[in-house]
């Protein structure tokens, strides 16, 4: 199977393709740009670089989220137009789970992105011939996430922030710093997407934020007759 992998969720831009389990070209920026003006480029750039025409994809896989509210929107709409355009299949992958991958281990794997205010977006993984999803991605406070880890674990993704506070309550844990590890990587994606189902109606392929932006949690509290689906999802 020929895919085009891409990844647009927090900073990092990540872009590959794959033949199979095996990598033919590989995109990677880590630098505060408009992912908008990037991706595109990016694509062009991946794709020349494996020697493959668009109609020569099989699949296009795409992380869904949880990360910056922009970012995903660009990465889930531009694969979600090349699957139709190119009429193949598209399928999506967890964003914590692209970082979980990252890690060889027998341990729990503990994916987090910063949330603010001292909350993450956080999964608990672990391998098991596969990569296993034993906690489902949530948006969550750390201090509650900490009390549901009852194994040896390895943290990954954005740590630095919460290394102190997790070693307090889990002295044991593993704390990744290296970017080869913390960082989204469009082969790790790939993978992943090699194995997941692909989606029958992509129009039903919606990111996942997990959370509403604050704007519309305080426009809800003050028209909770109107129900919360007043804005129209992508």
């Amino acid at each position: 199977m020929k895919l085009l992998a891409m990844d647009t969720s927090n900073q990092t831009l990540a872009v590959a393709v794959l033949e199979d389990e095996n990598v033919l070209a590989h995109f990677q920026l880590n630098r505060k740009l408009n992912h908008s003006l990037s991706l595109m480029p990016a694509i062009e750039t991946v794709m020349q670089a494996s020697g493959l025409k668009p109609t020569d994809l099989d699949r296009i896989v795409v992380a869904k989220g949880p990360g910056s509210y922009t970012g995903i929107r660009i990465a889930v709409t531009t694969a979600k137009t090349l699957a139709e355009t190119l009429k193949i299949e598209l399928t999506t992958v967890s964003s914590l789970a692209v970082i979980a991958g990252n890690v060889q281990t027998n341990k729990l794997i503990v994916p987090l992105m910063d949330a603010r205010r001292n909350n993450v977006y956080a999964g608990v993984y672990q391998w098991e011939n596969q990569l296993v999803n034993h906690l489902a991605d949530r948006h969550i406070a750390l201090a509650d996430l900490l009390k549901q880890i009852k194994q040896p674990a390895v943290f990954v993704g954005e740590t630095a922030k919460f290394k102190e506070q997790i070693l307090s309550v889990l002295p044991e844990a593993e704390i990744s710093e290296a970017d080869e590890v913390n960082l989204p990587n469009g082969l790790i994606l790939g993978k992943l997407g090699l194995s997941a189902k692909p989606i029958e109606n992509i129009h039903e392929v919606v990111p996942e934020y997990l959370k509403r932006v604050e704007a519309e949690e305080k426009w809800l509290e003050t028209h909770q007759s109107e129900g919360d689906n007043y804005v129209e999802k992508i």
